[in-house]
């Protein structure tokens, strides 16, 4: 499988293909230099979202998972830029509990490109998967502007 590593404020983040879709997103990642179309295009992309003048990723995913978490991931995909909400919300939208929700956001392995980052407890932040944790999530929903619960 295709991996490029890139540089980012976030820190070093490595990019999977196969077959054509991105299926993972690392930070310090497996060591890999391989410039795909797909690849270049998604650290295009990567970097223009860091910079703050992409609000929407195109690019084609394959998300490893079961069903619920493919429903999870739909879910996260569809909150827009800006937006954030709740396990709870996204639970009751797919008729679930939150704990599933949850782990299937713990479970990401495409993160930022993939907005996990926008899901929050009910009574604040919730965890990061991503490294740095919830100094992360915080730096990446800042970005977003969508941090007034921080205030």
């Amino acid at each position: 499988m295709p991996i490029l590593e890139i540089e980012t404020w976030l820190g070093h983040l490595s990019i999977r293909e196969d077959e054509g879709a991105i299926t993972q997103l690392h930070w310090n990642g497996s060591p890999g230099k391989e410039e795909t179309p797909l690849l270049l295009e998604a650290a295009k992309q990567i970097h223009a979202y860091l910079d703050g003048s992409l609000k929407a990723f195109d690019l084609p995913l394959a998300p490893k998972g079961g069903d619920l978490h493919q429903s999870v991931f739909q879910a996260m995909l569809a909150i827009p830029y800006g937006e954030t909400r709740t396990y709870g919300d996204v639970a009751k939208e797919l008729d679930t509990f939150g704990q599933p929700v949850g782990q299937a956001c713990g479970a990401n392995p495409i993160p930022i490109i993939i907005p996990c980052h926008r899901i929050l407890s009910a009574n604040g932040l919730g965890g990061y998967s991503g490294s740095g944790g919830t100094d992360t999530k915080i730096a990446l929903l800042k970005l977003e502007g969508g941090y007034p619960f921080l205030l």
